[in-house]
């Protein structure tokens, strides 16, 4: 039987935790398909996921940055994005081909309404029994919380961003 994770908060590690999963469950013989919304630059754990035997990622092809510096043009084309990975992901789940799936960043794009709602939501609440659902990012809905059976929510005590450092390759992707 498969539960639902969220991983939220404004803390740095939400990725990271579920990261961690995906490794766990693979570890495990657990075959894990990871999506990640918004984030197209390179980062580490992507990098290594995708050599990783039992692990599949799916991202869009291109950065498109952060929503408030996109045009018109570019969420156009990340909900395309985000609208076909969703697809493909409820195909894989429906037909148990995966055991886990990761939406990392999820509640973000879901909240910018780059992706159908409705859809996601339909499949969060209606999701296969035996599917693993992790998604990842700030401030979940709360149809969505409601649906979890694991909600932890990571708290940004003290980043050096607050500093002016700004993100360290291998530490923050």
């Amino acid at each position: 039987m498969g539960l639902i994770h969220i991983y939220c908060g404004n803390g740095k590690g939400k990725t990271t935790a579920a990261v961690g999963l995906a490794l766990r469950a693979a570890g495990q013989g657990m075959k894990v398909h990871f999506i990640q919304f918004l984030k197209g630059s390179e980062t580490g754990e992507i990098n290594i996921l995708k050599h990783i035997k039992g692990i599949s990622v799916e991202r869009c092809d291109r950065n498109y940055g952060f929503y408030n510096t996109m045009s018109d043009k570019d969420k156009t084309e990340i909900i395309c994005c985000h609208n076909k990975m969703l697809a493909n992901a409820i195909v894989l789940a429906n037909q148990e081909s995966i055991d886990m799936l990761i939406m990392d960043e999820f509640n973000a794009a879901y909240n910018y309404g780059l992706m159908d709602k409705v859809t996601a939501e339909n499949f969060i609440i209606n999701k296969p029994e035996h599917l693993e659902l992790i998604i990842t990012g700030r401030n979940p809905d709360k149809k969505i919380i409601e649906k979890a059976d694991y909600v932890s929510c990571i708290k940004a005590v003290k980043h050096p961003y607050e500093k002016g450092i700004n993100a360290r390759k291998g530490i923050e992707y």
